[in-house]
């Protein structure tokens, strides 16, 4: 032990030496912990609006964008290309159908559901759900307003089903496809403004319409107030996921440009709803052939109904 304690002592006598020799010298001590330069933006963030820096590419977002490119390399022409846009489970569907019927209010319905994993399959069956729902919805509306009148012969009406196809797949592609275009030609315009793929786009227009698949199915009500209250309800709840989802990615272009980029997906929305509420349930009346009643002399009369 004597030795030990002369060792120590010769080595810090060593020590206090160079140190005398050197005074600039410094020294690290091992209790102190190395500090490490973490990584800054180059810009100052302001409050509340780190989520949009993360949907316009920054952050953690980067790394899932390019997961995502790396999940969905395969060609174009193959079939495991096209199966990664249907790779989610029952669980994410359902995830996603209710973030679409109860909006948080400032959150991004992509970034929160979508943006980790697009997809196809719940924006195509809800289109075809709600397809079958409106054509049927419609015919059981008109038999039920027509009912009892002595007149009237029900016949269903199938042309309604490839009517209501074509109005709302064309809704649920061709829309989205215009937007994407137009945000792209003003991401040529003004820095940052595209933040949302073709796919997420879509995505998020075929859940909006979710909605209206129970209103579709309670519009049979045979009352026109409560008929319009329904459809205004469901237009504040589904418009108000595309607002929040859209105003991000053109809140920092001209404000008048934005504005109407927002005005304009709303009333297209709206035009959907109201339309297929006018066309399918609120057509108007039609006046039946009247019925030939034969008289005792021989003759015929016939009476107007209406």
């Amino acid at each position: 032990i004597a030795c030990l304690v002369m060792y120590l002592f010769a080595e810090f006598d060593d020590a206090a030496n160079l140190l005398a020799a050197n005074p600039d010298a410094t020294t690290i001590s091992i209790d102190e912990p190395v500090e490490i330069p973490k990584n800054q933006h180059s810009r100052l963030q302001e409050p509340g609006r780190e989520e949009d820096d993360e949907l316009l590419g920054t952050d953690d977002s980067d790394k899932t964008e390019l997961l995502a490119g790396q999940k969905k390399s395969a060609p174009f022409w193959t079939f495991e290309y096209y199966q990664t846009f249907f790779d989610v489970d029952t669980y994410q569907v359902l995830d996603r159908i209710k973030g679409s019927v109860f909006p948080v209010p400032g959150k991004n319905f992509v970034r929160l559901y979508i943006r980790s994993n697009p997809d196809l399959y719940g924006p195509f069956w809800i289109c075809a759900t709600l397809v079958f729902t409106i054509a049927v919805s419609g015919n059981l509306s008109n038999f039920f307003i027509h009912l009892g009148k002595p007149t009237y012969h029900y016949v269903p009406e199938f042309r309604k089903v490839s009517i209501a196809a074509t109005t709302i797949y064309a809704y649920a592609w061709l829309v989205p496809l215009a937007l994407w275009g137009f945000l792209m030609w003003r991401n040529s315009k003004v820095m940052n403004i595209v933040s949302y793929s073709f796919l997420e786009i879509v995505c998020v227009y075929g859940y909006s319409l979710f909605i209206y698949i129970p209103t579709a199915i309670l519009w049979i009500i045979p009352q026109k107030v409560v008929r319009w209250v329904l459809v205004v309800f469901s237009l504040c709840l589904s418009g108000s996921v595309l607002v929040m989802t859209f105003w991000p990615a053109v809140r920092d272009d001209n404000r008048r440009i934005a504005l109407a980029t927002v005005g304009t997906i709303l009333l297209l929305h709206a035009l959907l709803a109201v339309g297929c509420l006018a066309y399918f349930f609120d057509a108007p009346e039609l006046d039946f052939p009247a019925p030939i009643i034969p008289a005792h002399n021989g003759t015929t009369v016939t009476t107007k109904s209406h």
